[in-house]
């Protein structure tokens, strides 16, 4: 978990937000006066899982554009983040989550966690990516992939489904980030369970499809970087990922990583966004939500860290999205956020063996 603070400059008066927050300016504002209107707080507050390199790209660009304003940042899980703002609730220390899937959001919002707020770019949105109320809204896509060192395993040999990799022959191969602070791993795991839950409104068999997985696993990283080394320098040879983070790994920093899209299908996830409700700074939160989901924003995470963007008005996307073709699991996420903490809490309690957690 990294935190990233500086000095405070001094707030300024920017014309430029007005562009950015217009959508919801007449009736949040009412009779302010323009210069009160657009004037942003002197910082802001962004909790996120993006990691650093994402996050230090938009705390420099955001700060470029508006001057006045500093950026700080807290790189963490997002379930850690949801537990965070829960924890807060009284007291909130961010403005910005930004970065979770649709089902964390979703439980923030029965919570009463967020503040609802609709962008200047809610028509460019499918239904789909994004809440009823405006709680929270989609910034990409995530399909869930095998991932696999390719120094180890050839293309033939990974495997093609998911529950190939219950095979004993992985067993000590498998390298997986802890689940229970990861959305994408306790998106991964509930998807295993729901395959029959959807039908037999029994977990059983789910459970016992990660009771194999955890035979076979070698090590619940802490973190999203110990699980990359430790694939990367071969100690296992696969794990459970996120598509994008896999291509980023492969393409920018030339690790040997490839991936399977399981042929039966894959959770996709909508990774979101949202303004923390009592938010310290709701001006500069609402600037800060436009600024890193304009059309020249998403052409940046797309090209530069492999996200797939929500929004329908990006163009020229890259070679890799507009080719790969996945096949998406229907799934009711609904049911993901009311049984997604009682499952994980049964895995972590009976099923996952305690000698492979590897603590921070």
């Amino acid at each position: 978990m990294n935190i990233k603070k500086k000095s405070i400059l001094t707030a300024m008066t920017l014309s430029a937000v007005m562009a950015l927050g217009a959508c919801n300016s007449d009736e949040k504002t009412g009779g302010e006066t323009e210069d009160k209107k657009d004037k942003l707080e002197e910082k802001i507050v962004v909790y996120s899982p993006h990691g650093k390199d994402i996050l230090s790209k938009f705390e420099k660009q955001f700060e470029e554009k508006y001057s006045g304003v500093d950026v700080e940042w807290l790189d963490m899980g997002s379930q850690e983040i949801l537990d965070r703002v829960r924890s807060e609730k009284n007291n909130p220390q961010a403005d910005v989550w930004w970065g979770a899937p649709s089902t964390s959001f979703d439980q923030a919002k029965d919570e009463s966690l967020l503040t609802p707020y609709k962008p200047s770019y809610a028509s460019n949105l499918d239904d789909s990516f994004y809440d009823p109320d405006w709680n929270w809204s989609g910034t990409s896509q995530t399909p869930e992939v095998i991932m696999y060192n390719t120094k180890e395993l050839s293309a033939d040999e990974v495997p093609k489904d998911w529950d190939e990799l219950l095979d004993p022959k992985w067993k000590d191969e498998i390298i997986i980030r802890y689940p229970l602070a990861s959305g994408t791993m306790r998106t991964i795991f509930s998807a295993m369970i729901y395959r029959d839950f959807k039908d037999s409104d029994d977990p059983a068999k789910g459970y016992e499809w990660l009771t194999k997985l955890d035979q076979n696993t070698k090590e619940y990283s802490a973190n999203p970087e110990m699980m990359y080394n430790k694939v990367a320098k071969g100690e296992g040879a696969l794990s459970v990922w996120a598509m994008p983070d896999v291509v980023m790994l492969k393409e920018n920093k030339n690790y040997p990583f490839d991936f399977v899209i399981p042929e039966s299908g894959t959770p996709v996830l909508t990774e979101g966004i949202a303004v923390v409700k009592d938010a310290p700074h709701p001006k500069a939160a609402e600037a800060f939500y436009e600024f890193v989901n304009s059309p020249e924003a998403a052409k940046i995470l797309a090209e530069e860290f492999y996200r797939i963007p929500t929004r329908s008005d990006v163009t020229d996307l890259p070679k890799w999205i507009t080719d790969t073709e996945i096949k998406s699991m229907e799934i009711d996420w609904k049911v993901f956020q009311e049984k997604s903490d009682e499952w994980m809490k049964y895995w972590d309690e009976n099923i996952k063996s305690g000698d492979k957690e590897i603590k921070e």
